[in-house]
């Protein structure tokens, strides 16, 4: 069963350089993770006027959870972990879990 990794980026004083960062740098650290089946990201759009809770939201499938282990245990994953604080100070939420299927 597919496993996944959803990042949750709170959203940060300075846009543009988050932005900036995410995109340049830590999106492609991220992407050299090994095992890593999909990669996806989302900014949500305010709501009723209000500006989302979260600047970015990553999405990264793996075939099962040793796979995502044994990413976040690889040089590439201790370099994406490493990476937050240059750019993501406003904090970040992480959940894993198996993928579920809707159809």
């Amino acid at each position: 069963m597919a496993f996944q990794l959803i990042v949750l980026y709170n959203q940060p004083d300075n846009a543009a350089a988050f932005d900036k960062h995410y995109d340049e740098t830590h999106a492609p650290l991220a992407a050299r993770m090994p095992g890593v089946r999909s990669y996806s990201t989302m900014r949500p759009a305010a709501t009723g006027g209000e500006q989302a809770p979260y600047h970015l939201v990553a999405v990264l499938t793996f075939d099962d959870q040793q796979a995502f282990e044994a990413a976040a245990a690889s040089e590439e994953g201790k370099a994406a972990v490493a990476d937050l604080a240059n750019f993501a100070g406003k904090g970040v939420t992480l959940l894993t879990g198996p993928a579920g299927m809707v159809v």
